[in-house]
């Protein structure tokens, strides 16, 4: 029994000196505290390298327009030449025959296709070559 009054009092008078302390002598109520805060100073600033940023295009839907002539050696021995004309390619094939490839779909720059149903894929160095009838391609610069 004597135990369990300790103990409520125990906690009772920690609340009362705490509730006490915070209404003033004269009865009034407090002012809120015009003490400055105390405010932890800021991360130093990490120094950026003084080279721009790079910005890095992945979009294959927007148009590129390198306009030029690359010779392509092919998997069987062969070359083809291709001219990039913007939205079309011009290949010339190894016996000299020149076919026009469109660019499928238009806005794009990487996949190409002509009326034969032939197929260009560009990716970077490599030309995957698909014609009909005919296993496809790999030819690089």
């Amino acid at each position: 029994m004597m135990f369990d009054r300790t103990l409520r009092l125990s906690f009772s008078i920690p609340l009362l000196l705490a509730a006490g302390a915070c209404v003033p002598e004269d009865g009034a109520p407090k002012a809120a505290n015009t003490a400055t805060p105390v405010v932890a100073p800021a991360a130093p600033v990490q120094q950026r390298s003084a080279r721009p940023a790079t910005k890095i295009t992945t979009d294959l839907t927007a148009p590129r327009f390198t306009t030029g002539t690359v010779t392509y050696r092919c998997g069987n021995g062969g070359m083809i030449t291709i001219q990039n004309l913007g939205t079309s390619l011009r290949v010339v094939g190894q016996e000299g025959a020149t076919e026009e490839f469109a660019a499928s779909p238009a806005n794009q720059s990487s996949r190409y296709q002509a009326v034969t149903h032939d197929a260009i894929v560009i990716d970077g160095r490599e030309a995957l070559v698909m014609k009909k009838g005919s296993t496809p391609q790999t030819c690089t610069r």
